[in-house]
């Protein structure tokens, strides 16, 4: 599939300068035609996993499916989860190809899939800040589906916060250092029926 065979008129992104970090919003990055069949080849391509989590002494399954692709030995580890990456699939490698082309500096070894499976599944306040990912992270985030919340806020100044309107086919960049000094979440929706695919593309450096 070609992501520019009805490319919009414009791409550009809105580049929120924030205390301690940098998002970029796009939310035009993906046509809404193409949008709605990747979701659909992802959702029943890929191959999806229920993770657990321990708390407490107790196991919990994680509120949505989640999947770990990329270029083989570069494993990622968050929550005490352990993800081995499955081979790069052609939708996802063409992807990833075209976020690249946006950020020159960017050159993506792995991804994150999230299935959010309604308005119930969520993350939680967290940061992408494990190790792995080196210091102040580049992040890339592509959605698809259901248009969910996307919320930040400042780890220790309350009056910083960020929200936005996730649409489908829409390209968050998390840059400087954001993973340091914010949070940020997808919090439940109730109201939300639809699922949502998040695609989080990510460097691995250790």
């Amino acid at each position: 599939m070609d992501l520019f065979n009805q490319e919009p008129k414009e791409r550009v992104f809105k580049k929120m300068q924030l205390l301690d970090g940098e998002v970029w919003y796009m939310d035009n990055f993906m046509p809404l035609d193409k949008a709605k069949s990747y979701f659909k080849i992802l959702k029943n391509s890929i191959e999806w996993r229920q993770e657990e989590i321990k708390m407490y002494g107790k196991t919990y399954p994680i509120p949505r499916k989640t999947a770990w692709y990329g270029y083989e030995g570069f494993n990622y580890k968050y929550s005490g989860i352990l993800c081995n990456p499955k081979p790069w699939t052609k939708e996802l490698l063409g992807i990833k190809r075209v976020i690249e082309s946006f950020l020159p500096e960017s050159d993506f070894n792995s991804v994150l899939l999230n299935l959010y499976r309604n308005g119930n599944d969520k993350v939680s306040w967290h940061a992408d800040d494990e190790k792995g990912l080196g210091i102040n992270p580049l992040i890339a985030s592509v959605s698809l589906g259901a248009t969910r919340r996307f919320d930040l806020k400042h780890k220790t100044e309350p009056n910083e916060k960020l929200q936005l309107e996730l649409v489908p086919g829409s390209l968050v960049i998390m840059k400087g250092a954001l993973q340091h000094n914010w949070l940020h979440q997808i919090p439940i929706q109730k109201k939300i029926n639809d699922p949502r695919i998040n695609l989080t593309f990510r460097t691995i450096v250790s």
